[in-house]
């Protein structure tokens, strides 16, 4: 077996938390399970996509509430918010609220750009200001600020008896600035997110620059390296430029041959997209990755995106059962993850 140019560091996964919308509570409590599941595999951290008008995970904020008092350990992290929906000084409160309640185990992934199909729920979602909201940057500069604790307002002290008012958000977390983290799939963005103080998540999704080869692979390590220079070079950065990679894998070493089969189904059905670039951006795809932990690790290995970093968030498919996510979630703790140098974490 090839051997990783690097051992894995930290392992972690990330769900979307699918539920039946008849039943919304069952798949609420799966995703519960799950994180419970990977904290006593040892896993570094959990994920939760965050999906709106759909039937994922819509308050990954609230589920990690749950998961932060069912769990002693394991990380907790969005991957990501997209900050088009949000108030950033009201996510700020509720993320400070439950990294404490955690203990300082949350890691908050987000992204900017307006809301996905934002044409079709503008009107609901800001009845009064949907022409003007400002979607740039500028929002999540705006909302690493309130995590931060800086100023958002003069007004405070306290007035009459029992009222009191503070300048900043609160409450306030003092380490939550450190662990934010920017998802990021073009060079732009990950420069940015290395000159703004954020850690870097980069995803199966990449956007190429218009000079570059359409290699998912190698428009990853770039932006990773970029990404890495731009923290060197910041004097704002606050943090050590953590890197995550998100590729899903579909380790079958324990799998039935019906699970296998419908796994093999699955990565053939979305492997047309990876095949050539997507959309006016030319948007890169990466494959997903199939098979014994051994055949994973060796693909791995040979990653020159996975060449870049040591830690990850592999990816468990949408649309699978939860006895699959159990077996899968196993063997990358088990096998695959021991294969590419990683030790699962005790208490």
């Amino acid at each position: 077996m090839t051997t990783p140019a690097s051992s894995l560091r930290r392992l972690g996964f990330l769900t979307i938390g699918l539920f039946d919308p008849d039943d919304p509570r069952a798949g609420h409590e799966s995703t519960l399970e799950i994180i419970e599941l990977g904290e006593q595999l040892g896993f570094d951290s959990a994920w939760l996509r965050h999906r709106h008008l759909q039937f994922g995970i819509s308050s990954p904020v609230a589920v990690m509430a749950a998961a932060s008092q069912r769990t002693q350990r394991i990380e907790l992290g969005t991957a990501v918010t997209p900050l088009g929906w949000e108030n950033p000084l009201r996510l700020a409160e509720d993320l400070a609220t439950v990294d404490l309640l955690s203990g300082g185990r949350v890691n908050p992934g987000v992204s900017v750009g307006a809301p996905m199909h934002y044409d079709t729920v503008r009107e609901e979602l800001y009845p009064q200001s949907a022409d003007v909201e400002d979607f740039s940057k500028a929002r999540v500069e705006r909302f690493a600020r309130f995590v931060a604790g800086d100023s958002v307002r003069e007004f405070s002290g306290k007035q009459g008896v029992v009222e009191e008012f503070s300048q900043r958000v609160e409450p306030h977390s003092s380490g939550l600035r450190s662990r934010l983290w920017y998802g990021a799939g073009s060079l732009d963005s990950a420069v940015r997110a290395g000159e703004n103080g954020f850690n870097l998540l980069s995803s199966n999704v990449v956007f190429p620059e218009a000079d570059e080869v359409p290699d998912f692979a190698a428009v990853q390590a770039r932006q990773i390296r970029a990404f890495r220079q731009a923290v060197a070079e910041s004097a704002a950065s606050v943090n050590l430029g953590r890197v995550s990679q998100g590729l899903v894998v579909i380790p079958t070493d324990s799998a039935s041959p019906e699970q296998k089969r419908r796994y093999e189904d699955y990565v053939a059905e979305r492997l047309p997209r990876t095949r050539e670039p997507q959309g006016p951006r030319g948007m890169l795809f990466a494959p997903d990755l199939v098979g014994t932990s051994e055949q994973i690790a060796e693909q791995l290995a040979v990653h020159a995106g996975f060449q870049e970093v040591d830690e990850v968030a592999f990816a468990l498919p949408f649309s699978f059962s939860h006895e699959d996510y159990v077996q899968i979630l196993t063997d990358i703790a088990t096998r695959l993850g021991p294969a590419l140098g990683w030790s699962p974490r005790s208490e």
